[in-house]
């Protein structure tokens, strides 16, 4: 019989019902009990659009107090929340809507025009579900921890986009370990500027109805106004990626920050080390963490007792989890495999893809690590190809694919440089039929491509270096693109 809990977000309205679960920017505060009225009513107003339980809803939207209310309204039918990603085109959207089988799509009312292209049998606004009539039936008072809550698109080695399942009870234990890790404190306020359409942003809203803690509610990233925030409204907790933590520390300057904020939670890559060690020279407490998609954010993290003594670590991995490094070489360095109630059960509707990336329950992250003396995680490699630009994942295959269509590019290679500012962008090397531009392949690459995928320069080459297996060799590419660096 399936395991369940008491529904998150009703039992923190019980608990702490004048708490503030909700912080907007603007100062407007929603308790934990205006939150539960709030997505209760919802619900009923979904139900009406004969939204069921496992029904899969696409969610289109910025951050927005009105996007939470609806992700736990579909909490309250039993309904599935498939998170989309508001800078995606219309063609990369629409291939997400039609393999996750979504049948209505909700959106803010800024993303109406965008989803008007899309393919889902009904879409309506936040606004339009609001305006309409409530549907009287029975919602959902207890959570089956086995039950797929969300499904979040990770982009596949293959090029093509996997949808990655998220439980209840995966969501449940991220939360639980983190809390464990970092500790809660009665004063504790989490500050999100992370997108909530990705796994790391959608974890704080989690965690904040199952621990009860509020949430400072960012639309977007701006250094000044989280620069503001974390000095003067009691901030204690952010999460952020290497990009912000550039910024932030150059706001900072040579003041510091209140002794209260306590844990600036790095993910979406590796950091280098000479910033982290200005962070630590600036006692600014930043903890490196470890996650994807597939492990519902954070699986690694290193401690508060540990974040100054191991910079560059990933830390230990949290306590419900297990992490080892399988195949490693004569430096100890291998593949990080992870296992743990967090990680999920699979991809939806691709049994090919969960079979690759599971053996023996363990899931082949295909990152590469190594484990210190005393048990710490340091990744060497997030995946072998993966570009990682501020904080968005970039599968070079996935450009490579939608770019081969185009007439004239006979083949395309694409790796990731260093960039002061994103920590890498994406580069394409093009053997053409001499008669392409750059300007029509950045025009037809608009079209189909978010713009952070888009190659921000093209080379033509003659040939690409392949093995002898005929396989592209891009670490090869890498060197052209510093031999011309230093020509």
């Amino acid at each position: 019989m399936t395991e369940t809990i008491p529904h998150w977000l009703s039992k923190q309205a019980n608990l702490a019902p004048d708490h503030p679960a909700i912080e907007l920017e603007d100062g407007t505060k929603l308790t934990f009990l205006e939150l539960q009225h709030k997505s209760k009513l919802f619900a009923k107003k979904l139900a009406a659009m004969e939204i069921r339980k496992g029904s899969h809803v696409g969610i289109l939207s910025t951050n927005d107090v009105k996007m939470i209310i609806a992700i736990h309204a579909l909490s309250y039918i039993g309904a599935v929340a498939v998170l989309l990603n508001t800078r995606l085109t219309s063609e990369e959207l629409n291939y997400q809507l039609e393999d996750a089988k979504v049948s209505v799509l909700l959106t803010s009312d800024e993303q109406l025009s965008k989803a008007e292209p899309l393919h889902a049998h009904k879409k309506k606004s936040f606004t339009d579900v609001e305006n309409m009539k409530e549907a009287n039936v029975e919602l959902v008072s207890e959570l089956h921890l086995d039950d797929t809550f969300t499904i979040i698109y990770t982009s596949g080695t293959t090029g093509f986009p996997k949808g990655v399942q998220h439980t209840y009870g995966n969501h449940w234990w991220s939360a639980i370990g983190s809390a464990l890790n970092l500790g809660l404190l009665k004063d504790d306020k989490w500050l999100a500027v992370l997108p909530m359409f990705h796994v790391g942003g959608l974890s704080i809203y989690i965690k904040s109805a199952i621990y009860g803690m509020p949430v400072l509610l960012f639309e977007k990233f701006d250094d000044e106004k989280v620069h503001q925030a974390i000095m003067h409204r009691g901030v204690t907790m952010i999460s952020v990626v290497t990009v912000m933590v550039q910024r932030l520390i150059e706001k900072l300057g040579d003041k510091v920050y209140p002794k209260e904020f306590r844990c600036m939670l790095l993910g979406g890559g590796p950091a280098p080390k000479s910033l982290l060690e200005t962070a630590k020279e600036k006692h600014i407490p930043i903890f490196q963490s470890y996650g994807m998609t597939e492990t519902s954010s954070q699986i690694a993290t290193l401690s508060p007792h540990d974040a100054l003594e191991k910079i560059g670590s990933s830390g230990k991995p949290l306590v419900p989890a297990q992490l080892r490094i399988i195949h490693p070489d004569q430096d100890n360095i291998g593949e990080i495999a992870v296992k743990g109630p967090m990680v999920t059960k699979g991809y939806f509707h691709n049994q090919d893809a969960t079979k690759k990336s599971f053996q023996d329950e363990w899931l082949l992250t295909g990152d590469l690590g190594y484990l210190d003396d005393d048990g710490f995680l340091y990744v060497v490699d997030r995946r072998k190809d993966l570009i990682i630009s501020g904080g968005e994942n970039i599968y070079p295959s996935e450009i490579e694919s939608v770019l081969s269509a185009m007439n004239g590019i006979k083949e395309i290679g694409i790796v990731g440089k260093q960039d002061g500012t994103w920590g890498q962008v994406p580069i394409a090397f093009i053997v053409s039929n001499n008669e392409l531009t750059k300007e029509e392949i950045y025009q037809f690459a608009e079209k189909r491509l978010a713009k952070y995928k888009i190659p921000k320069e093209v080379y033509f080459v003659d040939a690409l270096p392949r093995n002898a297996s005929n396989k592209l060799v891009r670490n090869k590419l890498l060197s052209t693109i510093n031999r011309r660096s230093d020509s």
